[in-house]
């Protein structure tokens, strides 16, 4: 065996390890039952989570046994407390940019890819996802929106309202912004792609390297900057809420892949697909919030099923 192979099979032997928990394989029938399910609904909606995304490396919150909550008693940051403390936005900076290298480097996984498949064979209507990973997009994906958006883009929330200045810059261009004021740090951002990290790609720090970090205003108005995504405690934008409310009733039907649906936002999806009288699929490792609600439930990991299809 060659030393390329050995090292994705070891790879994926420390995903399943650590990310993605206990499981059995899916069986004929499973398939089965998602293929009958998909057959008739070139419009399904399928909605996401971060169940697809740990085959990727990256760790979810919620999953027994391996997610974030089980092994430790961190939470994460809280949109009340970043906006009103320089001191909180300091500290999730300086852990995000230590973080970024590695969390900006991971790549979609076989579920990403066949969802982009069949998005390109007109298979599905949109994809709808919880993550802010941005692995949609680079598995080729256009039809999709990110729920909770993107931490792949950073922008302005210095002001409010109408009087929000608008600036926002690609987060691969504000790392180099960071770097610039953090040249101590720069070098051990690199080191850190070793290191396991968070759901939103921030890591576990010192103390000593939080107060040397600078972290720098909005250059248009000094307001703070935060990146473009939902964070707990804040609201999802209206014209996106509008927006997937539009896709669910020109929808024939709702997938769920990877997401226990514990977080309102993906949850009320299931229950306004099933006012419609909407048929509703879940494939998902573990209980989820909606299991008494949907017509199919499958407990089995994504790619196990989606490769089939």
């Amino acid at each position: 065996m060659n030393l390329v192979k050995k090292l994705k099979i070891s790879s994926r032997n420390y995903v399943t390890q650590f990310f993605i928990p206990k499981h059995e394989a899916a069986n004929p029938r499973d398939i089965e039952i998602i293929q009958n399910y998909l057959c008739d609904k070139p419009k399904i909606l399928v909605v996401t989570g971060a169940g697809i995304s740990t085959e990727s490396g990256i760790p979810d919150y919620r999953s027994e046994g391996v997610g974030l909550y089980q092994r430790s008693n961190h939470k994460p940051v809280q949109y009340p407390e970043f906006i009103r403390s320089h001191e909180i936005r300091k500290r999730y900076w300086a852990r995000n940019f230590l973080g970024w290298p590695k969390f900006s480097n991971v790549q979609p996984n076989l579920t990403h890819k066949k969802l982009a498949e069949m998005e390109k064979d007109k298979k599905l209507l949109h994809i709808v996802t919880q993550n802010v990973d941005n692995l949609h997009a680079k598995a080729g994906s256009k039809e999709f929106t990110e729920l909770h958006g993107n931490g792949y883009k950073v922008i302005c929330v210095g002001h409010e309202g109408k009087d929000r200045c608008g600036y926002s810059i690609d987060r691969h261009d504000f790392q180099k912004i960071l770097e610039s004021f953090n040249q101590d740090l720069k070098e051990k951002a690199e080191i850190m792609k070793s290191e396991s990290f968070r759901p939103d790609g921030d890591v576990e720090i010192s103390s000593d390297d939080i107060k040397k970090f600078y972290l720098p205003q909005c250059p248009q108005c000094m307001g703070d900057l935060k990146p473009n995504i939902v964070f707990f405690g804040d609201n999802i934008p209206m014209d996106r809420i509008e927006k997937v409310v539009n896709l669910i009733i020109n929808s024939d039907g709702i997938l769920v892949l990877g997401s226990s649906l514990q977080v309102f936002s993906g949850y009320r999806i299931i229950l306004q697909a099933k006012e419609l009288g909407l048929p509703t699929a879940i494939v998902n490792i573990g209980a989820t919030r909606a299991d008494h609600l949907v017509d199919i439930k499958i407990n089995a990991k994504c790619s196990d099923i989606m490769k089939e299809l």
